[in-house]
C-alpha cells in the first residue's frame, strides 16, 4: 500500500486501450468463427487506485461521476433474470429516485458478473469487465434515453426536453470483495483526447461506448472488501452539457493482495434512466 494525501492506495494495472487508429470494436455474444471477442490492443498501465472511505462523504454524482452509498436488500434470487427484473428493480428505481431527487426513475437492463467466468456462461452471468469503459457516449446516451422512454409507453418530447440520466446502481452481490474489485474515474479527470468510440455489438444491434486511452492526469478510486450493503451510483451520460462531470469510466482491476484462496467476485450492475422532468 501507498501512502497518499488522500490517504492509502494500492499500485495496481488498469487495463486501457491502447492507443490505435480506427475504431475499436466488443461483442456481449460469442462472435462468429474467426472474429475476435474485441479488437484494439490492451495497455496495462500501472496506476495508484486510491481507497474512497476517507473522502466517499465528498463524492458525489455532480462531482465526480459516482457515489458510494448503502444499499441493503432481501432479494437474493440473482440467477433468475426474470425475478431480478419483477422483484429487485422495483428496489433498485426507487433507492435511485430517492437519491437523484428525480421525478422518474425507469430500470431497463442489467448485468450479473462473476469473476468466476471467462467471457459469458450459458447462463448469461458475464466476466468483469477489465478494459477502462464508459457505458454510454454523448451520441448513444440520448438514443438509448428515447428507446426506453419509447419502450415504457412514455412521450420521449415530454421527458427529453428536461434534464436526464443514465445512472447504474452496481453492488457485490456477496461480500466483502477481495478479487476484481471495481476501481472508479475521477470524471474531473477525463480529456476528451482519452475517450474512444467503441462499437458493442449485441444479437440485435450495434450500441456505442467509450474506450479509453491512459492520461496520467486519472485519479482513480476503489472500496477495498466492498460489502453486500453498500453501492456504487455511477453516473453513465448527463444530458445537461453544463454539468460539472457528465460520466464516470471504470473497470474491474487485479488487486495485487487478493489471497490466492479468494472466492470469485460476484456483483450486479442495474442500469436506469433517471428523468427530471420536462
Amino acid at each position: 500500500m501507498a501512502q497518499t494525501a488522500e490517504g492509502t492506495a494500492v499500485t495496481a494495472p488498469l487495463v486501457y486501450l491502447k492507443p490505435m487508429a480506427g475504431r475499436p470494436r466488443s461483442y456481449t455474444y460469442e462472435p462468429p468463427p474467426g472474429v475476435p471477442w474485441r479488437t484494439g490492443e490492451d495497455a496495462a498501465v500501472p496506476v495508484a487506485v486510491r481507497d474512497l472511505r476517507p473522502v466517499a462523504r465528498d463524492v458525489s454524482l455532480d462531482t465526480h461521476g459516482f457515489a458510494l452509498v448503502p444499499f441493503t436488500t432481501s432479494f437474493a434470487r440473482f440467477e433468475d433474470a426474470a425475478a431480478i427484473k419483477r422483484d429487485y428493480y422495483p428496489e433498485v428505481t426507487d433507492f435511485v429516485r430517492r437519491a437523484t431527487g428525480a421525478a422518474r426513475v425507469i430500470a431497463f437492463d442489467h448485468n450479473v458478473r462473476s469473476s468466476g467466468v471467462r467471457g459469458r456462461a450459458p447462463s448469461g452471468v458475464r466476466e468483469p469487465a477489465k478494459r477502462v469503459h464508459a457505458d454510454f457516449t454523448l451520441a448513444s446516451g440520448p438514443k438509448r434515453a428515447r428507446a426506453e422512454l419509447e419502450a415504457a409507453g412514455e412521450d420521449p418530447s415530454r421527458w427529453l426536453a428536461g434534464r436526464y440520466q443514465l445512472v447504474n446502481l452496481w453492488r457485490p452481490i456477496v461480500g466483502p470483495v477481495r478479487a476484481m474489485p471495481l476501481a472508479m474515474l475521477d470524471g474531473r479527470t477525463i480529456a476528451a483526447g482519452d475517450l474512444v468510440l467503441t462499437d458493442l455489438v449485441h444479437p440485435n444491434r450495434t450500441g456505442e461506448i467509450y474506450s479509453l486511452v491512459h492520461n496520467a492526469a486519472h485519479r482513480w478510486y476503489y472500496v477495498p472488501a466492498m460489502r453486500a450493503d453498500e453501492a456504487f451510483l455511477i453516473k453513465c451520460y448527463d444530458s445537461d452539457p453544463a454539468a460539472p462531470v457528465r460520466l464516470a469510466p471504470h473497470g474491474a482491476f487485479e488487486d495485487p493482495r487478493t489471497p490466492p484462496d479468494a472466492p470469485p467476485r460476484q456483483s450486479i450492475e442495474v442500469r436506469t434512466l433517471v428523468l427530471f422532468g420536462g
